[in-house]
């Protein structure tokens, strides 16, 4: 019999030429085998974490239950806690919480805090899967991310991405007070509106982020952003849950990062600074003495590099409290006392 110039010589008509055993037709394929490393993780995280994940339909006062927008949420608590984007609920006191099983259940704003883009609620009932909260301190560049929310209201969606960047800030605003939200992510996983106040996670099923903003397309595609849980924003989210406001320590100062010239910066000991470029009236620094074209370089002998520096060393302990700042005046080093306030609710 002739041999096809399909087939391998001495193989059976049909039989594969690659040496590789093929399944039987119609048996049954392993679809885990099948998954490549990326996906499985990101199937892994999905499974894990969509149970946690709320869709949350926000209304406004009155018997109407007047529909004020949408958003997501993430449990905390077995008993109903959920950690959400302030943006989210804003205006709006209370609403319906969507699972992804399609379970509902009534939700209450317990507490807000614009400066950081943070709000729990609580939902009735108990017996919730609280999703485990990470430290985005210890994010790097390149890393694989998982965002999980309701984007345009279709629940349960689920994209992947990475870390497109860390250490970015977010303007924040409460009435006259502004705060930049310090160490925001920056993730090229797909945001939509909806994914605001959803999960961010990391490989292991671990949130290390709240998503938060989304760069409209007359900016730039591709770019999210989420803002961290670490250290201070879990203190953020201890004081809100607890029913408490959260305080915040000022200088009344704005300004940006400047490098120090090598003479000045090696007769101060500080290579960079942050730029005093406003000083408000009667606020703490300008009491102090403090002056627009002073650099700032460090609070307590703690060096500052920017304006989240000064955030992330000053806290609620420091409110009343007489601190040093180091400064750089027409190139010789200083210091003052200035005394912390409340930023103002």
């Amino acid at each position: 019999m002739p041999v096809s110039v399909l087939e391998a010589p001495g193989a059976a008509p049909g039989a594969p030429s690659d040496g590789v055993e093929q399944p039987a037709a119609g048996a049954p394929v392993d679809e885990g085998a099948a998954l490549d490393a990326y996906s499985r993780v990101v199937v892994d995280v999905a499974e894990r974490l969509a149970p946690s994940v709320a869709s949350l339909r926000v209304e406004g006062g009155g018997a109407q239950r007047r529909p004020l927008g949408s958003g997501s949420a993430v449990v905390i608590s077995g008993d109903g806690l959920m950690l959400t984007s302030a943006h989210v609920v804003q205006n709006g006191t209370s609403g319906t919480a969507v699972f992804s099983d399609g379970e509902e259940a009534r939700f209450e704003l317990v507490g807000a805090d614009r400066l950081s883009d943070l709000a729990v609620v609580r939902a009735t009932g108990s017996g919730y899967r609280p999703a485990p909260l990470g430290d985005a301190d210890r994010l790097r560049v390149g890393q694989l991310v998982v965002a999980i929310g309701n984007p345009f209201g279709f629940a349960g969606s689920v994209s992947a991405g990475v870390v497109s960047a860390l250490g970015r800030s977010l303007m924040a605003s409460s009435g006259r007070s502004s705060r930049l939200v310090d160490d925001v992510i920056q993730t090229d996983a797909a945001l939509h509106p909806g994914n605001s106040g959803g999960a961010l996670a990391v490989a292991d099923g671990h949130v290390v982020g709240i998503n938060t903003a989304v760069v409209g397309p007359g900016i730039g595609q591709g770019l999210g952003m989420a803002v961290p849980v670490n250290a201070t924003t879990r203190a953020v989210i201890g004081a809100l849950a607890g029913g408490r406001p959260v305080r915040r320590p000022y200088l009344g100062i704005g300004g940006g990062t400047r490098p120090l010239a090598p003479r000045v910066a090696a007769a101060a000991g500080y290579a960079r600074g942050v730029e005093v470029l406003s000083v408000m009236t009667g606020g703490p620094a300008q009491r102090a003495g403090v002056q627009v074209g002073d650099v700032v370089v460090a609070l307590e002998g703690r060096p500052v590099e920017g304006v989240r520096d000064i955030q992330r060393l000053l806290t609620e302990a420091d409110i009343g409290r007489s601190i040093t700042l180091s400064l750089v005046r027409d190139g010789q080093l200083s210091t003052r006392r200035a005394v912390c306030e409340e930023l103002p609710a």
